[in-house]
């Protein structure tokens, strides 16, 4: 117990400290160094206790007790182009956010035949940008970071399982910039509450599926959104009207595993509700639909596995007909560009002695291009953002 205390501190330590980057829109593709190195998949496939905050009803096929901590060093790439804040001279520059920590606690127990508890804790989601020391980028910064925090309990029989978590969020979001004068309020956080429900079925030994759904969780940032908004008003003669709450938004998913030999195969489809999402919809977030495929090969003593994943961009650009739409695209672009589409992983385990077990994976992101048009604005032509990332995780891995 002690352990456990230490790791939930570290992590949240590490994650209040460092600015996070993600993938699907915001969101990381998985949780986790299996699930990352098989594409985010883990609707249906068993990872071990890191299934506590993809699908809790999972924890039904572990056995005894595991722990597992770990990290994601990740390493976006952004560059934006413009002439926004000097109309006529394009000013190319890329965000100083480039390499970030995000820390992942898991553990499970085995309460009888019939009952598993498990405990999550994982820097889940966020984005940022950091173009501080770019006046003609108007020294645009954003930094939001999500932690959750999940109890879980999983209820099991011989061939399926149910299983339910409360969810704590921790959030934090910081924007500034200047044009024509300093905007932002320094960083505002919140706490919000949501839940995780998943089901499993195994239709034979070798073939499970499973869903789950995450819950919407409502989160405000106290002079946030509306200050930002309230200085591009005041510097472009806008009339914006956007409020501070940024709701993470509610996700369906469904998956398939299947296992043959030595080799699991898995797929996994979810939706994010962007578009029903509080502050998000008033961005022109739209839901975005993702699969995600991947590969393992099992051997006596180590892993090694492959995986893809694809979610179309869900910013939609607003009509250009209005400087306001424009206004709103750029906010979009220079300071949350979670426009990257496709990912490829790779990743394996490797057994350390009978209860322990070091795995890591490799995810990459290719470069995706963006450009806005920002003439109604201040003459300028347009703003164009470029977006690859790189992430690296490991995790320890023990087994009692």
């Amino acid at each position: 117990m002690k352990k456990t205390k230490l790791a939930l501190a570290i992590a949240s330590a590490a994650m209040i400290s460092t600015p996070v980057l993600a993938t699907n829109g915001d969101n990381l593709i998985g949780l986790g160094a299996q699930a990352r190195a098989l594409g985010g998949t883990g609707t249906a496939a068993f990872y071990g206790s890191e299934n506590a905050l993809t699908n809790p009803a999972l924890l039904g096929k572990s056995t005894g007790s595991e722990f597992t901590i770990g990290g994601t060093v990740f390493m976006p790439n952004v560059e934006a182009s413009t002439d926004v804040a000097a109309p006529g001279t394009t000013k190319t520059s890329k965000s100083d956010n480039d390499l970030n920590i995000i820390p992942e606690v898991s553990m499970s127990t085995r309460i009888n035949d019939n009952w598993t508890f498990g405990l999550g804790m994982f820097g889940s989601a966020g984005m940022g940008v950091d173009y501080r020391d770019e006046s003609a980028l108007f020294k645009g910064y954003s930094n939001l970071q999500l932690l959750k925090f999940a109890p879980s309990l999983a209820y099991n029989e011989d061939n399926f399982g149910i299983g339910f978590a409360p969810v704590i969020q921790y959030g934090a979001l910081d924007i500034n910039y200047d044009f024509g004068g300093t905007v932002g309020n320094g960083m505002s956080t919140d706490l919000g509450y949501g839940y995780n429900l998943g089901a499993y079925f195994d239709v034979s030994k070798n073939f499970t599926i499973g869903a789950s759904y995450e819950s919407a969780i409502s989160m405000e940032y106290k002079d946030q959104i509306s200050t930002a908004a309230a200085g591009f008003n005041t510097g472009l003669g806008l009339a914006l009207n956007l409020g501070d709450k940024l709701e993470q938004p509610a996700t369906i998913k469904i998956g398939a595993a299947y296992t043959t030999g030595n080799i699991m195969l898995t797929a996994d489809a979810k939706q994010i509700k962007w578009g029903d999402a509080e502050g998000y919809k008033d961005f022109n977030w739209k839901d975005q639909n993702v699969l995600a495929l991947g590969a393992k090969y099992s051997g006596n003593d180590y892993w090694i596995g492959a995986g893809y994943n694809f979610g179309s961009d869900p910013i939609d650009k607003l009509s250009d007909t209005t400087r306001e739409n424009q206004a709103i695209n750029l906010l979009n672009n220079h300071f949350f560009p979670g426009i990257v589409e496709s990912h490829v992983s790779l990743g394996g385990g490797y057994s350390l002695s009978k209860n322990t077990m070091i795995e890591g994976s490799v995810v990459y992101a290719p470069e995706v291009t963006k450009t806005i048009d920002t003439t109604l604005l201040t003459g300028a032509s347009s703003h164009t953002v470029k977006h690859s990332q790189m992430g690296y995780t490991v995790s320890l891995k023990m087994n009692f």
